[in-house]
């Protein structure tokens, strides 16, 4: 957490961007605010086209001493020079993760919904474990991460946790007091001017 106990800003690229633009657009948003993390989270399987996302990035975000995870990659973790990995399977890989990348590495999971599958990731080693969604979605099975859920992981849990998923400045400003991160991606990226959108929910975080 922020020394003054505001949420830190946790980044989700797009699914799909275009290398001529996409890493000037991240870079503005860095230089907007202080980002804990970026997480390259493309679709795609193709290892040439995660590779060369991956070292266009990385020059972005090494410039401005901001670490970059890929999403459920592992084996690419090493090879690309990258801090880590964000794994999307609950608890089930994190120990595999730890074991292939060694303790300096950042291993993150995303649990849905689950007490039980945070708990795991937790005891498995996972540097931070993720929630979501949190706000309305038509994606997965519309099961969303209730404020309850992170109330008592902020009370209970000492592994950082980070609310991602459907959110806007209202869900921020709720939300606020109990998560130590908030994932933002498409909440900027499909915005006209992403460091606008970024300065707006900064804002709805500290009015709590």
């Amino acid at each position: 957490m922020a020394q003054d106990d505001t949420p830190q800003i946790y980044l989700i690229t797009p699914p799909d961007f275009e290398l001529s633009s996409f890493p000037t657009q991240l870079a503005a948003v860095l230089d907007t605010r202080e980002i804990a993390c970026v997480r390259l989270a493309l679709a795609s399987h193709d290892e040439d086209t995660l590779c060369r996302a991956a070292d266009a990035l990385r020059e972005v975000t090494m410039a401005r001493d901001v670490a970059l995870v890929i999403e459920r990659h592992i084996l690419l973790v090493e090879r690309l020079g990258l801090d880590g990995v964000h794994l999307t399977d609950g608890s089930r890989s994190v120990a595999k993760a730890r074991k292939a990348l060694g303790q300096d590495a950042i291993v993150g999971s995303f649990c849905s919904g689950s007490r039980h599958d945070g708990m795991a990731a937790g005891e498995a080693s996972a540097d931070y474990v993720s929630f979501g969604p949190i706000g309305d979605t038509a994606l997965g099975d519309g099961t969303q991460a209730e404020f309850d859920l992170f109330e008592w992981w902020s009370q209970v849990i000492e592994v950082p946790v980070v609310a991602e998923g459907g959110l806007d400045a209202e869900l921020i400003a709720k939300f606020a007091s109990v998560t130590d991160f908030f994932g933002l991606g498409s909440e900027l990226w499909s915005q006209e001017d992403p460091v606008k959108a970024l300065k707006q929910l900064y804002a709805a975080m500290r009015e709590t």
